[in-house]
């Protein structure tokens, strides 16, 4: 017993420890524009008078525009070159969008003048996208500007030789009235900190090229170079989405999805202590090393926090305890079948890793195809989700299982089986071994009324198409094109109330909702230009004392959109055929993608009854359920694979055998499948009611895929796999490395050795 308590205790100290240490991480992390307000713009670059657009176009626009981000002084700015003609800009924090566009969207000028800030001459006297990395005569790194119009060079030259203060200044994007050599005279030549680039002495008249000087390094010459070039090259900027969200706007939707975070991680903790008793609570202290290390490692390598991204952390945390369902489980049964608890707990956690390897391999292969595939907004959540399912490999396989042993083995627990991990002394088998617990399920037959499953969702299905033949999908500005507005104020506003505001403003709206008592939605089919959202930006924050969101899509970027989604989503599916296929059976993947198939169907056909928007995060939500679902029926195949390679020699002789093995194998994980479908459901229920609503429609479709997959899992793959199974009875298996070639075979040392 003293053991028990100082290794609990020691548990609870490094828990604490990191409790301490998540606030000063989480106030370090970097925030995106939806949780702290700012500008996001997407540009389209072309070059001017048909020339073709270059990379080193491209490369050069892209530095030009990071340097005039540095003086918006935006601390952390996002700039993303996408494809082979656009740049993404995203300002998190940004108060004055206005000035930002203008910023960013003007053409790169560079201008010559005198110490008085008075114009000599412009950039047009260059040879366009000629500007050099060279040496100057001591052999230092330099910069080469072309000459073009060499009698406009030679004339001005010529006069300011004869100046008091014959010096020619050089500057980058000057502002007038703002900018002055006076003030910037001290730091003229400092790449990093002024516009001013250069101020030679002029003691003669010349019409060479010129080469500026300075104490550059290397990498400072030839960023100036590519800056330069820049502002000489005839590229254009045009912008083809836009996104503007207000602070307060930002607040609130952090606040909201915290809170509901919070609460449905608080659920699983309350369900795990009265389900698996001290095995449970130990769990629930794990999951704060787990959040706070998922955090961490999201704070090392530079990752923005979005919305999207602390669902997919809440979500990942219902979807990491299911790795310890499954394993808790596995020795429960263990445990039932009379084994003592060293050896139930070895044998429950060996038996397990290979489901929870395959389940988040899965899930994983879904999470990389977000991050290549998605559009910005999903990266977030797509990067967390990844950082999620190594997180869960490591912590909440390895460190609960580690943990857990050092209690095993202090021998408290040998007589205390319910204390431990939930399993009653009546229940357990004397002398005869047994798999299947007595339950409920033993008497329910999967198979024989399997006739009678699809029944429901073909209801529903054809419910839900006549709706989409009817009046179509309720799809969002990313596959339609056109602008939504959201306007959040301190006080009470109605939707009706606006009507006067949408004449003024001579918008016209497909949509007009109320979000709540202090929100309202607008939905518009008209693409706003920059003036035109900024002019509606600025007449309802001023009249409301509200916060705006303004979101842009362009036809152009639908189309983008609308293909990446749907090659997003057959590129999972494949990759699950491909997987399931080489970690089981042929058979088992086409039941398996099936099932998938119906749980993809049954969502868009919630959606489009219920006319619920269709966005890009819809999309990451159609993508996670298929990760996710598939878990669910691997549990039941993996069941399904053992029972035949163990009681069965991969040798079937008749339908009645196939039919119990599929029956037993449904009864004997039943419980689990139900418990990781609530851990989930718990704080997406949570986020559905009490979070943000920016990813309401987001977790309402994980929602209605986690119920979907439940019942594929139980209701149809395993009877299509008894359907197609059925025509080899009687046959060896003909290829028995199927199942031998299974991973929890392998022996790896803390793991299931």
């Amino acid at each position: 017993m003293k053991k028990v308590i100082i290794r609990f205790s020691l548990l609870l100290a490094l828990v604490g420890i990191m409790i301490l240490c998540f606030i000063p991480l989480m106030n370090d992390i970097n925030y995106g524009l939806d949780l702290q307000g700012g500008f996001e713009v997407l540009y389209e670059v072309s070059p001017l008078e048909g020339e073709k657009l270059t990379k080193d176009m491209l490369t050069a626009t892209y530095k030009t525009i990071s340097k005039r981000i540095d003086v918006l002084g935006v601390s952390e700015p996002d700039i993303i070159i996408e494809g082979d003609s656009r740049i993404r800009v995203k300002l998190a924090g940004i108060t004055n969008r206005e000035e930002a566009r203008d910023v960013l969207s003007k053409a790169a000028s560079l201008s010559f003048r005198d110490t008085n800030d008075n114009l000599l001459m412009t950039s047009s006297v260059l040879k366009g996208g000629g500007v050099k990395l060279t040496a100057d005569e001591r052999g230092a790194p330099a910069v080469l500007l072309p000459i073009k119009d060499v009698d406009k060079f030679y004339e001005v030259t010529n006069k300011v030789k004869d100046y008091d203060d014959n010096r020619i200044v050089i500057w980058i994007d000057y502002i007038e009235g703002e900018d002055t050599f006076v003030k910037e005279e001290a730091n003229c030549g400092s790449l990093s900190a002024s516009k001013c680039l250069s101020a030679a002495t002029v003691s003669q008249a010349f019409a060479s090229d010129v080469i500026i000087k300075g104490n550059f390094t290397k990498e400072e010459a030839g960023a100036l170079v590519d800056l330069i070039n820049s502002g000489s090259l005839p590229t254009k900027l045009t912008e083809i989405s836009s996104k503007m969200v207000g602070a307060t706007f930002g607040e609130n939707s952090l606040n909201k999805t915290l809170t509901a975070g919070v609460i449905g991680i608080a659920m699983i903790l309350i369900f795990f202590a009265l389900i698996y008793k001290f095995s449970g609570i130990i769990a629930g202290l794990v999951i704060v090393i787990y959040i706070f290390l998922t955090f961490l490692v999201f704070w090392l390598i530079g990752g923005v926090l979005t919305l999207p991204g602390i669902a997919s952390l809440i979500l990942g945390v219902g979807m990491a305890v299911d790795a310890n369902i499954l394993s808790f489980e596995r020795i429960k049964e263990e445990l039932w079948a009379g084994k003592p608890l060293k050896e139930a707990f070895k044998l429950g956690n060996q038996r397990s890793f290979s489901t929870i390897l395959d389940a988040n391999l899965t899930t994983l292969l879904v999470g990389f195809i977000l991050f290549f595939l998605g559009e910005s907004s999903v990266k977030g959540f797509a990067t967390m989700l990844i950082i999620n399912i190594f997180v869960t490999i490591v912590v909440m396989v390895f460190v609960v299982k580690y943990i857990l042993e050092l209690f095993v083995k202090t021998k408290f627990f040998d007589k205390y089986y319910n204390l431990f991990i939930g399993v009653k002394e009546k229940d357990i088998s004397k002398g005869k071994e047994k798999s299947i617990k007595l339950t409920p399920y033993k008497k329910i037959e999967f198979v024989k009324h399997s006739k009678w499953h699809p029944v429901l969702p073909l209801i529903i299905l054809i419910i839900g198409s006549a709706f989409i033949f009817t009046s179509g999908l309720n799809l969002g500005i990313d596959y339609r094109g056109g602008s939504d507005i959201t306007i959040t104020s301190k006080e009470q506003i109605k939707a009706k109330d606006l009507k006067d505001d949408i004449k003024e403003l001579n918008i016209e709206t497909m949509e007009m909702d109320n979000i709540d008592n202090n929100s309202v939605y607008l939905k518009l089919d008209e693409v706003l230009n920059k003036e035109k959202a900024e002019q509606v930006n600025d007449y309802f924050t001023k009249k409301y004392n509200a916060d705006v969101e303004i979101g842009v899509v362009s036809n152009i970027v639908k189309q983008e959109l609308t293909k990446n989604a749907f090659f997003a989503v057959l590129l999972s599916l494949v990759g699950m055929i491909i997987y399931v296929s080489f970690r089981f059976k042929f058979t088992y993947a086409i039941s398996s993608i099936i099932a998938l198939v119906h749980d993809v169907l049954l969502i868009v056909a919630f959606f489009a009854i219920f006319k619920l928007e269709v966005s890009v995060i819809f999309i990451a939500a159609i993508l996670t359920i298929i990760g996710y679902s598939i878990n669910d029926t691997i549990v039941i195949f993996d069941r399904i694979r053992e029972t035949i390679k163990d009681k069965h020699k991969n040798i079937i002789p008749n339908k009645e055998v196939l039919k119990n093995i599929v029956n037993d194998s449904l009864r004997s994980t039943l419980t689990r499948t139900v418990f990781t479908t609530t851990t989930v459901m718990f704080p997406i229920v949570s986020l559905v009611f009490l979070g943000a609503y920016e990813i309401n429609n987001f977790n309402i479709a994980i929602m209605i895929g986690l119920a979907a997959g439940v019942y594929s899992t139980i209701f149809l793959a395993p009877q299509l796999w008894y359907f197609l199974e059925s025509k080899n009875i009687g046959k060896v298996a003909e290829n028995k490395k199927v199942y031998k070639d299974r991973l929890d075979e392998l022996s790896i040392k803390g793991i299931n050795s």
